[in-house]
């Protein structure tokens, strides 16, 4: 890891926090406070589409296990570090075996529509909710957390209207879901009547996604996400698998949305042959409710910031 990022970041968790203790057996393992958190520091630099490369040995993350505890991804012209907690993906890499090396390989997507981590032969995740210094300020002071109500299947889908509003997109849910969206969850937005001309043979198919972005005033797809708060996941797969087949070239991104004691069973279907054979468990996303809920509260808390730089500039 070159010097000068790493020790820039660990100048601001020292000033942050104090207390920042290097341990004696990991060159990238720190502690904060006497025990408070453990951070795992993990530096590449920025690859071909905006993507990083990383090695996660299995004997450091071992020193993660059972604590309060988070792997920092750094990369350069960084704006904010990424904090991955690592309780949320200890089962994954539990389940996997690492590279000759003893390393897990994992990436990380740096891209406007979503950051995605992905880790070798397990999926894809979005992880748009673990920027920032808040996350461990959270995780160090369990009262500043911001608490995940309980969402439902609308509140969901209204929640991904909203971010997706937020980018600029134009959004499709389908009709007969619309009256049900929760506006005391955010400012309304309106939806896209029609779905492009280009799909008419995937009709059947792309108007029961939940939730649809598009390149405003243009045909493209930019992402697709299928709520499964109590229906199949291997359905909605089944419905990306199709419209992926027929349109290999169409969008970016596929996106499963559950609740987290479901990411295993994603995990399960995501690997059949099939969804391997065609290329769908490279691209396709798990976001838990909470992971929405998170990213949702960045593009708030980021409007507000733009606004109040905006009242001040004048």
């Amino acid at each position: 890891m070159p010097n000068l990022q790493k020790n820039a970041f660990l100048r601001e968790l020292e000033s942050r926090y104090g207390g920042v203790k290097r341990l004696s057996n990991s060159l990238s393992l720190y502690d904060i406070g006497d025990g408070l958190a453990r951070v795992y520091i993990r530096y590449s630099r920025l690859h071909n589409r905006n993507q990083a490369f990383y090695g996660l040995r299995k004997e450091d993350l071992l020193l993660l296990e059972g604590r309060n505890a988070v792997i920092c991804f750094l990369w350069d012209n960084q704006k904010e570090p990424l904090f991955i907690t690592y309780s949320d993906f200890e089962d994954v890499f539990n389940s996997l075996e690492p590279a000759s090396d003893g390393q897990y390989k994992v990436q990380v997507f740096s891209q406007p529509d979503g950051t995605e981590f992905y880790i070798a032969k397990a999926g894809r995740f979005n992880v748009e909710r673990f920027f920032g210094w808040l996350n461990l300020d959270a995780m160090i002071d369990k009262s500043r957390l911001v608490k995940l109500p309980d969402l439902s299947h609308s509140q969901i889908q209204t929640l991904l209207g909203s971010i997706g509003t937020a980018k600029g997109y134009d959004i499709w849910i389908p009709p007969i879901d619309r009256n049900k969206l929760d506006w005391e969850l955010t400012e309304r937005f309106c939806c896209r009547e029609e779905i492009p001309s280009r799909f008419e043979a995937l009709q059947d198919v792309i108007r029961e996604i939940d939730v649809i972005w598009m390149q405003r005033g243009a045909s493209k797809l930019r992402a697709m996400f299928e709520v499964e708060h109590s229906t199949t996941i291997y359905s909605a797969l089944l419905r990306f698998n199709d419209f992926y087949l027929a349109e290999p070239n169409a969008m970016a991104k596929f996106n499963i949305v559950a609740d987290d004691v479901r990411r295993s069973l994603f995990l399960r279907q995501i690997n059949r042959p099939t969804f391997r054979s065609s290329g769908l468990a490279e691209i396709c996303n798990f976001l838990e409710y909470r992971d929405v809920f998170g990213w949702f509260h960045r593009i708030v808390r980021r409007q507000a910031n733009e606004k109040d730089l905006d009242s001040s500039a004048r």
